[in-house]
């Protein structure tokens, strides 16, 4: 294996492997859409029916209300008045469209709810009032605030020990809504210490909509960045993370997956303390799912765990990742395709042998396939495992990957408009021009270069408006392309029998090459 001061010094620009590893942070907004891909960060509970879901017989069922006699209702002393006021918020504030949030918290009915969630011997009125404040915290930031600013979250914690399922899984939705409003919100439930109450819940004889309830607040209390949330707070949360992976619960399963997608996606040590719960193999395991909903966030979590340190990039592939990441990339939802072109890039920012594990299980060859018939957004990512591989493999998987054919999707995509991209495209052309030039085969990579229409677009990369573009582009042709007084006819590399362009002799190492 080379050195890494060796390694160092082939790479392109003199990156390491650190350098060349993209974080979250780094990648495109796309990758970062996590409302999208996570499922919604809030969620109002819904009644389609006019049968009241809660602890109430059947005998006080209601008659609709309408906004005027609610709030009435609410403001009025007698406990018979208030529960069939609550109700009836309830029921507004559950339905599908356009409920009425604003007109409550203007009515000043906010507070009155909050006050009855503390009547334990009025069960009932408890239990309609957290609903409708779920509801209503299920809003807007500013929606959300009014809950908070009226005290809620403590009462809130407090009711999750309630001996009422119905009112502490109701609790539990409410702080989950609070905590997917933002890193603020998030960081003041659980100061409010929640995380323990929420984990002492998951007893197996709870309902399967109270553990899904759960595991959705605690992946809330992982969630959002800028700030991150405290992780020596949450990571009491991995141990239950690593049981919830396994449950039998497709929904439950998809969470927990989401919430360690959250705890990878960090510093290195956060990463570590992941794979020390023993998440990785079950990880690798859910990529075999059917289920896109699981596949995403457990290829989002093994993709965060890769871009670690190298002993970390190994539990991924010794967990038997790479053979699985050949059917992603095939996979007919883009955005698997381009999250596991993600995944495979910051592996082919590895080491020799993690680049040498890559190529063995053909996974290359599936990337090259992306950059010349993927959706623009998987090419992107396939243009980084490509300038990736090229920056750290050795002379001779930069060969294989010469013959496997990736020069003409490679200047391809010289034509996009993305100067990240196209910088990036550029040094993985540099590299390879690099690595022939140690094997006196910079003739033959350079005419195929031209013939595959690659030189004309680097030079017009050369007037191109980014500097990094056209430095790039600038030093292809002075080093590269510098002399023309050399025969064409000299230059045109012999193909064999297959098409594949001959790069001529190329001394082997002792035992020939490993590919």
């Amino acid at each position: 294996m080379y050195s890494q001061s060796r390694l160092k010094c082939f790479k392109n620009k003199g990156r390491d492997q650190e350098a060349m590893r993209r974080r979250r942070t780094e990648v495109n907004v796309e990758l970062r859409k996590q409302k999208k891909d996570a499922g919604l960060s809030k969620r109002r509970n819904v009644d389609d029916t006019d049968e009241p879901v809660s602890p109430l017989q059947q005998q006080n069922k209601s008659s609709v209300m309408s906004i005027e006699e609610i709030v009435m209702g609410i403001r009025n002393p007698d406990p018979h008045m208030q529960l069939l006021a609550a109700q009836n918020a309830r029921k507004i504030l559950s339905r599908e469209r356009n409920p009425p949030i604003d007109i409550m918290i203007t009515a000043g009915v906010i507070p009155y709810l909050v006050s009855f969630l503390t009547q334990s011997d009025n069960v009932p009125l408890q239990f309609e009032a957290c609903w409708a404040l779920t509801n209503i915290a299920s809003g807007n930031p500013s929606q959300t605030k009014t809950v908070v600013d009226a005290g809620a979250v403590p009462i809130f914690t407090s009711l999750l020990s309630s001996p009422h399922p119905n009112v502490a899984e109701q609790a539990v939705w409410a702080l989950g809504n609070i905590a997917g409003d933002g890193p603020e919100l998030r960081d003041l439930v659980i100061r409010n210490n929640v995380i323990k109450s929420l984990i002492n819940l998951l007893k197996p004889d709870i309902s399967s909509t109270f553990r899904r309830n759960i595991t959705w607040t605690l992946s809330n209390l992982c969630r959002n960045k800028n700030p991150p949330p405290p992780f020596e707070a949450i990571k009491e949360c991995l141990p239950t993370f690593a049981e919830l992976i396994n449950d039998t619960d497709s929904e439950v399963v998809t969470d927990a997956c989401w919430a360690v997608s959250y705890l990878t996606d960090g510093r290195n040590e956060q990463i570590q303390e992941v794979i020390n719960a023993g998440v990785v193999p079950r990880l690798v395991e859910l990529l075999e799912m059917k289920d896109v909903a699981i596949i995403s966030p457990a290829l989002r979590s093994v993709g965060n765990i890769v871009t670690g340190v190298d002993d970390q990039t190994q539990t991924v592939i010794d967990a038997g990742a790479l053979p699985l990441l050949r059917h992603l990339l095939r996979h007919p939802k883009p955005n698997i395709v381009k999250e596991a072109c993600w995944t495979v890039s910051n592996i082919t920012a590895g080491n020799v042998m993690q680049i040498q594990a890559v190529v063995d299980t053909g996974l290359m060859s599936l990337i090259i396939d992306v950059l010349n018939e993927g959706d623009y957004k998987s090419q992107k990512e396939a243009v980084w495992a490509v300038t990736n591989f090229t920056s750290g493999g050795s002379l001779e998987q930069v060969i294989y990957l010469v013959k496997a054919g990736v020069l003409t999707p490679l200047c391809n995509i010289l034509t996009v408009k993305d100067p990240k991209v196209l910088t990036v495209a550029l040094d993985a052309i540099t590299n390879i021009l690099n690595a022939a030039s140690k094997v006196d085969a910079t003739e033959n990579v350079c005419c195929y270069i031209e013939e595959c229409g690659g030189l004309d677009k680097i030079e017009m990369l050369q007037h191109h408006e980014n500097v990094d573009v056209y430095k790039a582009a600038f030093g292809i042709i002075d080093n590269f392309f510098g002399t023309e007084d050399d025969e064409a006819a000299d230059l045109v590399p012999q193909a064999d029998s297959t098409g594949a362009y001959d790069f001529g002799p190329v001394d082997s190492p002792n035992g020939g090459f490993s590919f």
